[in-house]
């Protein structure tokens, strides 16, 4: 069974549907680029599969022993979550809570992985500065060592470049890329940055009037979209 199927969804806001009928599956190790306008419904179908907002019709199913508790969010952040009076530690470490259960302390295994995570995203040095006092690269990559907590299998990341600059950029990107390349994490991102899209991903969801999911090659070939291999890289 795919790691996740979506089927037959309708998606919308107070009974108002903004899209219908789209379907999908992601296979373990998949990096599937959603993207399409503005209002497409993109970050409302994310926050479906997460469960935080329920679709209108449709089933999402979840396979492969994975759980919906057990998958990885990096979403678009606030102002206010910019300023988040917290050291970077408590951040990553706070990616464990699913795992807790009812225990009101994390245990000695759930630091050792917030440990690891902060080493892999390169922030060791940073493990005690509060997060307000970071760059905008520099707190993606604490969200990004908090996501990894929750699980290794699947992470959601909802435009994780948004307002960085093209150099931290380009690192994060790298980041992403080597997540599932080397670690066969499941990748799911939502993108304005179509260049991106074509050279990381391995599958495309185009949603908004014009409804698309296949590989990066079907979509460049697919002259109904209008895009054609002008935006190829």
């Amino acid at each position: 069974m795919p790691q996740l199927k979506c089927k037959d969804l309708s998606l919308g806001y107070d009974g108002i549907e903004i899209i219908g009928g789209l379907s999908f599956e992601i296979e373990k190790g998949d990096y599937l680029c959603i993207i399409g306008e503005n209002g497409s419904g993109k970050t409302t179908l994310m926050k479906t599969i997460l469960g935080l907002k329920q679709q209108l019709s449709g089933t999402v199913e979840f396979g492969d022993g994975l759980k919906r508790s057990a998958v990885g969010y990096l979403p678009q952040q606030t102002d206010a979550q910019k300023d988040f009076p917290a050291s970077v530690w408590e951040i990553v470490l706070s990616g464990c809570l699913n795992k807790m259960g009812a225990r009101p302390f994390y245990s000695k295994k759930e630091k050792q992985l917030a440990l690891e995570n902060i080493e892999r995203m390169r922030l060791t040095k940073l493990k005690k500065r509060c997060y307000r006092e970071l760059s905008g690269g520099q707190q993606q990559r604490v969200l990004l060592a908090r996501a990894l907590c929750a699980t290794k299998d699947i992470l959601l990341l909802d435009e994780p470049v948004a307002g960085l600059d093209p150099k931290v950029t380009a690192e994060m990107y790298a980041l992403i890329d080597e997540l599932n390349k080397k670690d066969k994490t499941t990748i799911i991102m939502i993108s304005h940055d179509i260049r991106a899209a074509l050279k990381y991903a391995d599958k495309i969801l185009h949603i908004g009037d014009t409804v698309f999911f296949g590989t990066k090659e079907e979509y460049l070939s697919d002259s109904s979209l209008g895009f054609g291999k002008e935006g190829a890289v």
